[in-house]
């Protein structure tokens, strides 16, 4: 026997009830980091009250996390494969406790650069979390549900991400704006809870020694992995940019209110809920796993809803539009970290997934400030359009991506 601990008899080993339970611990811990990583962003106008800064440095408070999950993603992942997810879920939790007391004193006392230095020991958190997250319940899981579970704990991103947005404001009226980062973070530990006794056995592979140096670099210079990184960044970008710059258009170019442009905007990434599970769903149960499908028509169906966007003039049609490009793109969103769990041995998946959610986030970064440099320079038909030429390349990645 290895150092790696049992993980009983595979994926198959274990009442539905402990997957169930683990799932739901899992889940529960990806809305609590979603929820801490958006809930600024419903507080900004009191954080640059309080803390006398712009809206740009404002918004680095949030977009913070991101940059910080492109930079740790992938070390991350390299220490998860030759160590074991289960422990390092519950001590990044820790970190996420610490992170959100951390930022609670610096915002009371107007420390923004102690503030920033708490959202990157957050965003450490959050992605040793997603990462492990991801591993141990894709191994819980046997082959033909593999998908299903894994989209319904990458559901949790858009989850947290609506009840941060709703919530934040409350919670800072009722314990003033700085609460909101340990009340979100704390939350974390209910889903540890669940997590971790259902989780026993299940945080390294079985029988295998670790990873060496020279497979962890075949997996990121894997064709297949590779591919399905591609497809990632691509996704995330048009998932971000439509996110990022539709508010802007249906309130300057249709002259809606700014609560209206947010309100139907929300309807983009709300219907990842359903979407992200939905994409699994599809692969496992109706294409007997097949990956290569639903991705192709992914961008396919994406595509035209987001490049003829500026061209709509209706408001109903743009909720049609919204909600068909919502829909279609998060169906890649719940279903690659499956799919590139399966293109590498076990041994090295949680590095595959590391991989695959630094090159993803890449592009949630980018794709915003590109996007709005040509809404600048061009309008937002252009911009729009641009956004429509990746899906067309996320449609020509998916017509060759390689079937696990």
């Amino acid at each position: 026997m290895s150092g790696y601990e049992s993980a009983g008899a595979g994926a198959g080993a274990g009442s539905e009830r402990t997957k169930r339970l683990l799932l739901a611990g899992g889940a529960l811990m990806g809305v609590s980091l979603g929820a801490y990583e958006l809930a600024p962003a419903s507080v900004t106008p009191l954080i640059r009250e309080s803390l006398a800064v712009g809206p740009s440095a404002a918004g680095l408070v949030v977009s913070v996390m991101f940059g910080t999950a492109v930079v740790a993603s992938l070390p991350a992942g390299v220490v998860l494969d030759r160590t074991n997810s289960r422990h390092a879920t519950a001590v990044a939790v820790g970190m996420l406790v610490l992170a959100g007391a951390w930022g609670w004193q610096a915002a009371r006392t107007g420390a923004f650069r102690s503030l920033l230095a708490s959202r990157v020991l957050g965003g450490v958190a959050y992605t040793v979390v997603w990462n492990a997250g991801i591993d141990v319940v894709g191994r819980a899981f046997e082959a033909d549900r593999q998908a299903t579970a894994v989209a319904v704990f990458t559901a949790s991103g858009p989850v947290g991400f609506a009840i941060g947005q709703g919530t934040a404001p409350l919670v800072a009226g009722a314990l003033g704006w700085p609460a909101v980062f340990p009340v979100f973070a704390t939350s974390a530990v209910v889903g540890l809870a669940l997590f971790w006794p259902t989780s026993r056995g299940r945080g390294r592979v079985h029988g295998a020694d670790p990873p060496s140096a020279a497979e962890l670099r075949a997996v990121v210079t894997d064709r297949g992995v590779l591919l399905v990184g591609g497809l990632a960044f691509l996704a995330y970008s048009l998932y971000l940019f439509v996110n990022s710059w539709a508010p802007s258009y249906l309130t300057e170019e249709l002259a809606l209110s700014l609560a209206a442009g947010g309100l139907l905007t929300a309807l983009f990434p709300a219907v990842g809920v359903l979407s992200r599970v939905s994409g699994g769903v599809i692969s496992d149960r109706l294409l007997g796993g097949r990956r290569r499908p639903v991705l192709l028509w992914s961008f396919v169906v994406a595509t035209p809803a987001v490049a003829g966007f500026a061209a709509i003039g209706t408001v109903p049609v743009l909720v049609a539009a919204l909600l068909v490009a919502g829909f279609a793109i998060q169906l890649s969103l719940g279903l690659v970290f499956a799919y590139v769990r399966e293109l590498v041995a076990p041994e090295v998946a949680a590095t595959a997934v590391a991989f695959l959610t630094s090159v993803g986030l890449a592009g949630a970064f980018l794709a915003p400030i590109v996007g709005g440099a040509l809404v600048g320079a061009a309008g937002f038909g252009t911009a729009f359009a641009a956004a429509g030429a990746l899906g067309l390349l996320g449609a020509a990645l998916a017509w060759y991506a390689p079937e696990p």
